[in-house]
Parts: C-alpha cells; structure tokens; sequence
C-alpha cells in the first residue's frame, strides 16, 4: 500500500462513489479511481486530502472480503 498526499493527478482520475452510498444530504463516502495496475482511494468530504493507492490484485482481494464472496 502506498500513502501519499498526491497519489495521481486529478486531471487525469475519474473518481467514482460507491452505488450503495447515500442519496440524501448525507456525503460521506469513500471515492476510487483507476489507474492501470493500481487503484487510489479518497473520503469524499476530502478529496485534496490524503490518499492511498494500492495494487489492483489487492483491491479485488479487499472487495471480496468485504462483500463477503
């Protein structure tokens, strides 16, 4: 895992939210962009905040575990 406060440039990640967050006032989320070979992760109420990246063999390890397939 990779940890930085600039993890890719904006102009060029499509950040997206999750379909599951909240569709009213509530905007707390977590937010993924990919990028070949990695995938970066932001909070929403942060987006020029801290950032980490990770491989995309591991972020499809973390999205099993935690759909529970």
């Amino acid at each position: 895992m990779n940890r930085t406060v600039s993890a890719g440039s904006d102009a060029v990640l499509e950040w997206r939210k999750s379909s599951y967050s909240s569709n009213g006032s509530e905007i707390e989320c977590v937010e993924v962009a990919h990028a070949p070979g990695t995938v970066h992760v932001r909070d929403s109420k942060k987006a020029q905040g801290p950032r980490f990246s990770v491989g995309g063999s591991a972020w499809a390890e973390f999205v099993a575990y935690a759909s529970g397939s």
